[in-house]
C-alpha cells in the first residue's frame, strides 16, 4: 500500500480504495488557463497564475490567512520560479474550482511522517479515521486550511505551475524575435536578449497562452533568489494602517447587523419566545428563531441596525429554553470516566491498537517492576481574538457570504443548504481571519447567518457571537486521558511501553457537521486522538499503543495539534519520568532510545546546546525538555522556570525544529513565538467546566492568556534541511507543556499528571 492510498473510511462497508490524488504528476495538478476569471485583460496561462496587463503577477490564493503568514509564503514560491519581486506578486481569490483541493490537510502528514520505518504499520493508520483523504478531497471540493498543510501541499503544485508560466512567457519571447530560447534571461519579470529585445510578462502573456511550455524543471536550490530568506509579509502593510478587511470589518450597503443567544445548556434548543421586551429596544427590527447548523446549538438571533442595537435587545429577550435530549454533561465527571474508561482497557488489552511492537504482554511477565502513571486533560476553548462572525445576502435566488472561514468550500455547501439553492449560486468572499487555531473549520455560524438573511428582505445582514456566546458554545478540545506503563528488567532497562488512551474522536463528528452526506460511524478509531503516542521516536523493544474512542454530549473540534496538544503532555512527562528512575539525564536518556533516529536526536541536540542544558542556572531556576513530532516537523523545546509567589513564572523558552526547507525563516520563529505563547497560556490556565451542561467560563477573565509582562524570551533554532517543507504553524504547541511540566519537577519535586498546570 502507497504511502498516499488511502481507505474512505465513509465508503468502508464497500471497501472502497482511492488513490490520492498527490500521487499524480505535479503537472495534471496546473489546471487550465480559463480556469481564473479573465479581467481587465488579464491573461490566464494555468489555473495558479494569471499575468496583469502592467506584467504583475496574479496568484490565486486557495488558503486562509489567518496569521500564520502563508500569503507571504505561497507567493514567494510563485515570485522564485517567475523571477520577479515578492511585491509584483498580486493575490487573488481561488474560487471554487476543485482544482485547489487540499490533499496534505486530509492525509495529516503521512507524506513525511514516519510511519514508513516499519513494514505494516502505514495499515493499521490507514484504516483509523481521515475519512476524507487524497483524491476524495480534490474531486468534491474539500479546500480547509489546517493541519499545518498549506506550504506542504503547495511546494510542488505552485513551483511546477510558476515554472510552466515562465517557460512559455520565455518561449513567446523566442518565438517572437525569432532568437534562441537559450540564450534568453529574466530578471524582475523582464525577459531579454543581449542583442536588444526587451518585454515584460504582460506584453508576451496573449502569445505564452498558446506557446508550449517544452520541458520544465523547477529551479535547483541554488539558484533561489528568495525562498530561505527572510521576506517581508505581505499582509503588514494593510495590518498595520487598518486597511485589512476582516470578517468583523465587513461592510455592505443596507447592511444590517444581528447578535446570537444560545440556550444555555450545550444542545439545548429554543422553546417559547418573548420578544416584546427586545422589539422595543431602539434600533431592533427582528428576531430569528434558529435551529441547529453545522453542529450549533439551537439559538434566537435578534437583528438590529447596529450590533449594539443588537445586543441590547438580545439582552432583554425572554426565552423558555429547552434542556437537550441527551441530558446535560459535566466535565469532572467526564474526564473521571475516561479515565475509568482508560483503566479497564489497559487491563484487558483493549481498545484499538494503533501501534505494535514486539510482545508487551510478555516484557510485563519477564520485567523486574513497572512503572504505571495516569494522565489527565481538560477540555479547551479555541478563543480567537476576532469574534465569530459571518455576513450574508439572500436575494433573487443567490447567496453572497463574506466570512473569515478555513474551510470555503463548506461554508458554500451549508450556506446552499439552509437557502436552499444550488451551490453554484453561492459566492463565498474569504476575508482575514483573526485567529483561527481550528475553529473556523467550524461552519455553524454560516449557516445561522443565512438562515437570518433569508428575514431581511434581500438586505445584507452581519451576525456576531458576542464573547461570551463563543466561550460557552465552542467545539472544543476534547478532554482526555492515559495509563501509562513501562517493564523494567533487571538491569534498570526500559523493556516495555503501553499507552491506553481514552478521548472523543473528533474527524468523523466534524465530517458529520460539515460533510453530512458522507458521515459514516462515529464510533471509528480515529487517528487524531492517538497521534503523538502510536508514532513516539523511542526505541523500546516491546510497545502497544491502543486508543478508546468515546462519545459524549460535549461538541468537540479541532484545537491547534489537535491530539499532539495532549498526547505530547502524556508522552513526555512519562519518558522524563522513566529518565528519572533510572537516575539518567532526561536529555541522555532520550538520546540513549533514539538510536536510528538522527533526526530527532539532531533537534533535540540543538536544543540542549542552544538553551545551555548543562550550564547552571541562577538559584530558584530550573530546566526541562520535551521533544515532538507533529505534521512532520520535529521540535524540542527547553524551558526555564522559577516560581513566583507559589505560581511558575517561565523566563526563557529556547526552541530547535527541523521542519524541511524553510520558505521564510522569519514566518517560521514568528509561529514558533505564536505556537509557544498559545501552549504556555493553555498549559498555565487552560480549561473549560462544564456544570449541568453548562459551560463555567465566559470571556477572558477567566479564559486566561499569558499576558506580556509574563511572556518568555523565546529562541528559535532551525535544523539545515533538503527535505520537502512540513508543518509550522502547529507543531511548536505540543513540546510546551510537557517542558514546562519536566522543569516544575525538576524545581520542586513534584510530578504533575494533568492540565493545567497551576490546577
Amino acid at each position: 500500500m502507497r504511502r498516499r492510498t488511502l481507505l474512505l473510511s465513509g465508503a468502508a462497508g464497500s471497501g472502497a480504495l482511492l488513490v490520492g490524488w498527490g500521487l499524480l504528476p505535479e503537472r495534471s495538478r496546473l489546471g487550465r488557463y480559463d480556469t481564473l476569471p479573465r479581467i481587465d485583460g488579464e491573461i490566464g496561462l494555468n489555473g495558479w497564475i494569471k499575468i496583469a496587463a502592467d506584467g504583475q503577477v496574479l496568484l490565486a490564493m486557495h488558503r486562509s490567512e489567518m496569521g500564520q503568514g502563508v500569503h507571504t509564503a505561497l507567493a514567494m514560491l510563485a515570485a522564485e520560479e517567475l523571477d520577479v519581486s515578492l511585491a509584483s506578486v498580486r493575490l487573488v481569490p481561488a474560487g471554487h474550482d476543485t482544482l485547489y483541493g487540499n490533499v496534505a490537510m486530509f492525509v495529516d502528514g503521512l507524506p513525511f511522517h514516519p510511519v514508513d520505518r516499519e513494514p505494516g504499520r502505514e495499515t493499521e493508520l490507514v484504516k483509523t479515521g481521515h475519512w476524507i483523504v487524497g483524491k476524495v478531497a480534490r474531486e468534491l471540493g474539500i479546500n480547509a486550511t489546517g493541519g499545518s498543510s498549506s506550504v506542504a501541499d503547495s511546494w510542488e503544485v505552485l513551483r511546477w505551475a510558476a515554472a510552466t508560466a515562465r517557460a512559455q512567457l520565455l518561449g513567446a519571447a523566442s518565438l517572437r524575435w525569432r532568437l534562441p530560447l537559450a540564450d534568453l534571461a529574466v530578471k524582475n519579470g523582464v525577459v531579454s536578449h543581449p542583442s536588444g529585445p526587451t518585454a515584460h510578462y504582460g506584453e508576451l502573456a496573449k502569445e505564452a497562452v498558446a506557446t508550449p511550455s517544452g520541458t520544465v524543471k523547477p529551479k535547483e536550490r541554488s539558484a533561489w533568489t528568495l525562498i530561505g530568506r527572510a521576506a517581508p509579509r505581505i499582509d503588514l502593510p494593510a495590518k498595520t494602517d487598518g486597511s485589512a478587511v476582516f470578517g468583523i470589518d465587513v461592510r455592505q450597503p443596507g447592511q444590517l447587523f444581528a447578535v446570537v443567544r444560545h440556550a444555555p445548556a450545550l444542545g439545548g434548543s429554543p422553546g417559547r419566545i418573548d420578544a416584546e421586551a427586545a422589539m422595543k429596544q431602539p434600533g431592533v427590527m427582528r428576531v430569528v428563531r434558529l435551529g441547529s447548523y453545522g453542529g450549533s446549538t439551537g439559538a434566537v438571533a435578534v437583528v438590529g441596525q447596529s450590533t449594539w442595537h443588537a445586543m441590547q435587545g438580545a439582552k432583554v429577550l425572554a426565552v423558555d429554553w429547552r434542556a437537550p435530549p441527551a441530558g446535560v454533561p459535566d466535565s469532572r465527571a467526564i474526564v473521571d470516566a475516561l479515565e475509568r474508561t482508560a483503566r479497564e482497557a489497559a487491563l484487558g488489552q483493549g481498545g484499538f491498537t494503533f501501534h505494535r511492537r514486539g510482545d508487551v504482554q510478555q516484557a510485563e511477565q519477564t520485567a523486574a517492576r513497572r512503572i504505571d502513571a495516569v494522565y489527565r486533560a481538560p477540555y479547551l476553548a479555541h478563543a480567537a481574538l476576532e469574534p465569530i462572525n459571518c455576513t450574508a445576502q439572500v436575494k433573487d435566488g443567490r447567496v453572497d457570504v463574506w466570512v473569515p472561514t478555513q474551510v470555503p468550500g463548506m461554508a458554500r455547501a451549508i450556506a446552499a443548504r439552509v437557502a436552499g439553492v444550488d451551490e453554484e449560486a453561492v459566492t463565498v468572499h474569504v476575508t482575514y481571519l483573526g485567529g483561527g487555531f481550528g475553529r473556523r473549520l467550524e461552519v455553524d455560524c454560516i449557516g445561522q447567518a443565512v438562515r437570518i438573511a433569508i428575514e431581511t428582505a434581500g438586505r445584507p445582514v452581519q451576525l456576531v457571537w458576542p464573547r461570551e456566546e463563543d466561550t460557552t458554545h465552542d467545539f472544543y478540545r476534547p478532554a482526555g486521558a492515559a495509563v501509562m506503563r513501562a517493564s523494567i528488567d533487571a538491569r534498570g532497562a526500559v523493556t516495555g511501553l503501553t499507552i491506553t488512551s481514552a478521548g472523543d474522536a473528533i474527524t468523523p463528528r466534524w465530517i458529520e457537521r460539515g460533510l453530512p452526506a458522507l458521515a459514516g460511524p462515529v464510533d471509528l478509531p480515529d487517528k487524531t486522538a492517538s497521534e503523538g503516542l502510536f508514532d513516539l521516536p523511542y526505541g523500546f523493544p516491546h510497545q502497544r499503543i491502543a486508543h478508546v474512542a468515546t462519545r459524549h454530549a460535549v461538541p468537540v473540534g479541532f484545537w491547534r495539534s489537535v491530539g499532539h496538544s495532549h498526547n505530547a503532555f502524556f508522552s513526555e512527562c512519562f519518558i522524563d519520568e522513566l529518565a528519572h528512575d533510572a537516575n539518567e539525564d532526561p536529555l541522555r536518556f532520550r538520546l540513549a532510545w533514539l538510536d536510528g533516529m538522527p533526526r530527532h536526536a539532531a533537534v533535540l541536540k540543538l536544543a540542549a546546546d542552544k538553551s545551555g542544558w548543562h550550564s547552571p542556572l541562577p538559584a530558584g531556576r530550573a530546566r526541562g525538555l520535551a521533544l515532538h513530532e507533529s505534521f512532520g516537523s520535529i521540535v524540542a523545546e527547553v524551558v526555564e522556570v522559577s516560581l513566583v509567589g507559589g505560581r511558575p513564572k517561565v523566563h526563557r523558552v529556547v526552541v530547535a525544529a527541523d521542519i524541511g526547507t524553510v520558505v521564510n525563516p522569519a514566518i517560521v520563529a514568528q509561529q514558533m513565538e505564536g505556537a509557544v505563547i498559545f501552549a504556555l497560556s493553555a498549559a498555565l490556565h487552560g480549561r473549560i467546566d462544564i456544570v449541568g451542561g453548562v459551560v463555567q467560563q465566559t470571556n477572558f477573565h477567566d479564559v486566561a492568556m499569558v499576558k506580556l509582562a509574563d511572556s518568555p524570551l523565546i529562541e528559535t533554532h532551525l535544523v539545515p534541511s533538503r527535505r520537502p517543507p512540513s508543518g509550522v504553524g502547529e507543531p511548536g504547541t505540543p513540546p510546551l507543556a510537557p517542558a514546562l511540566a519536566n522543569a516544575l519537577f525538576a524545581l520542586t519535586g513534584r510530578r504533575l499528571r494533568e492540565l493545567p498546570l497551576n490546577a
